[in-house]
């Protein structure tokens, strides 16, 4: 089946995560849905442009929101690439199908107050020393949680005071790690390898000595900032926002903050700027007498 060819070519020759395969999946299994029960189309390289319009004007009628609208077109058109790699197309139907509009929502994120109100204890346990090493590394790196998931003993260099991150598609970058940090990790890997016997090779590991699944993370993430801050989304992507935000705010350029979020465009860290420029006129229409 072409879809399941598509997807292949995108584990194998993308790479692309997990979670961005199952999305693009489920969005192709409903555009091919649509394609049957609309059109009696089950060819997806005979649909044409009015065909994706139509698919596109179907999901604004039920109430999609344009963001998530978008990501569907995008999805689409990776695939009508692949075809015409793969010879089964000349041109591509989404050549006239535009992106929806949508407004520009700031990046969220956790203030540096709230920040610190989220407290660890002193109590010398496998799991509490962990679940303080993963939020800090999120916090204090930027990290995606996949490539926190990924991360190995041998991608910390304790010398060079560096973490080395595989990010999307498999480029690699180095964080700088303070040094209380790089003394956090080494006191996580001592109690770690006193409790498993046998352990999974990944830096951080869940309560049975396995590899994390991202549903841990969050959960971990969501416990520890339920409670000291207002935001209703409290995920691991909400700590990558802050640790940009906050390096801005402190007079970090963006290019610095884009090599560390493994940024591809520079466009995509822009967002953390119009953070700040909010954060600026609020002050000042707060403090200035005419504000």
């Amino acid at each position: 089946m072409l879809i399941d060819q598509f997807i292949s070519f995108l584990k194998t020759e993308k790479r692309f995560s997990s979670l961005t395969v199952t999305a693009y999946q489920i969005d192709m299994t409903q555009y091919a849905d649509y394609l049957v029960k609309t059109y009696r189309e089950e060819d997806l390289t005979k649909a044409s442009t009015a065909m994706v319009k139509s698919f596109v004007v179907s999901l604004k009628e039920e109430g999609l929101a344009n963001r998530s609208i978008n990501r569907k077109i995008s999805t689409l058109r990776t695939f009508y690439k692949y075809c015409i790699r793969e010879g089964l197309l000349e041109k591509s139907p989404m050549t006239y199908v535009r992106a929806l509009k949508q407004p520009k929502e700031l990046a969220k994120f956790v203030t540096k107050g709230d920040i610190n109100k989220v407290s660890f204890s002193d109590e010398e346990d496998f799991s509490l020393k962990r679940d303080q090493l993963l939020f800090e590394l999120l916090y204090q790196t930027g990290v995606r949680q996949t490539e926190l998931r990924q991360l190995r003993d041998g991608d910390v260099d304790k010398v060079a005071m560096s973490l080395k991150v595989l990010g999307k598609r498999n480029k690699e970058r180095l964080i700088p790690l303070s040094k209380e940090m790089i003394n956090m990790i080494t006191h996580y890997q001592i109690l770690r390898d006193a409790t498993f016997d046998v352990k999974a090779d990944r830096l951080l590991l869940n309560d049975k000595g396995e590899e994390m699944s991202p549903y841990f993370i969050y959960n971990k993430v969501h416990v520890l900032l339920n409670g000291v801050t207002t935001l209703s989304q409290k995920s691991p992507h909400i700590l990558r926002h802050t640790f940009a935000t906050h390096l801005l705010d402190e007079g970090a350029n963006l290019v610095a903050i884009q090599k560390l979020l493994g940024h591809q465009d520079l466009a995509t860290t822009q967002i953390y700027a119009h953070n700040t420029i909010e954060q600026l006129k609020k002050i000042h229409k707060q403090a200035h007498p005419k504000g």
